[in-house]
């Protein structure tokens, strides 16, 4: 029974390079966005706590921050 077992490699599967390439292009959008929004928040936060702008100016600082690096990063 031990014989039959084999432990080796599957080198016949075709690849989907297709899908490959959506699926880097996602990630990189996510990772690209993810980073704009956390800096937007960290910049509000900033502007809110720190600034004492208070949360209307920290909500503004959110939205103005990320439009300007959603603009300055595409």
């Amino acid at each position: 029974m031990a014989e039959e077992l084999k432990n080796e490699p599957i080198t016949y599967a075709a690849m989907d390079y297709a899908e490959h390439e959506r699926t880097y292009t996602r990630f990189l959008w996510l990772v690209k966005y993810g980073t704009i929004v956390t800096v937007a928040i960290l910049l509000g936060m900033l502007a809110g706590l720190i600034g004492s702008w208070g949360v209307i100016g920290s909500v503004f600082v959110f939205v103005a921050s990320t439009a300007v690096l959603s603009y300055v990063l595409s």
